[in-house]
């Protein structure tokens, strides 16, 4: 019999494809066992982490256009616009996390 499991293509996930890869190593074994041993394990990674960076930049551009932080803020004040910009993302990032990474 093969008890190896099939070849995967390498790994180029960033921070929310190891975000998720902890996520299921820790609470989801069956899924994590399962995809490791059906060689899809580094594409479901690589498509979390893509799908994740995407909606990030989608999420910090339309909360930061409805809470007025523009260019002109960042040449008026960049000190405010940097507190404004951090609190975005940090939200926008509770969100990916919440909806991708732990679900």
């Amino acid at each position: 019999p093969d008890l190896l499991p099939p070849e995967e293509g390498a790994p180029t996930y960033g921070k929310y494809g190891r975000l998720r890869l902890t996520y299921l190593r820790e609470h989801h074994e069956g899924l994590y066992t399962g995809l490791l041993l059906s060689g899809k394990l580094n594409a479901h990674l690589n498509e979390i982490d893509e799908t994740a960076h995407a909606r990030m930049e989608l999420m910090t551009k339309q909360m930061a256009a409805a809470q007025g932080v523009t260019e002109d803020l960042k040449a008026r004040d960049q000190m405010a616009w940097v507190r404004r910009m951090n609190s975005i993302t940090t939200r926008a990032e509770e969100i990916v996390r919440k909806q991708l990474i732990c679900s």
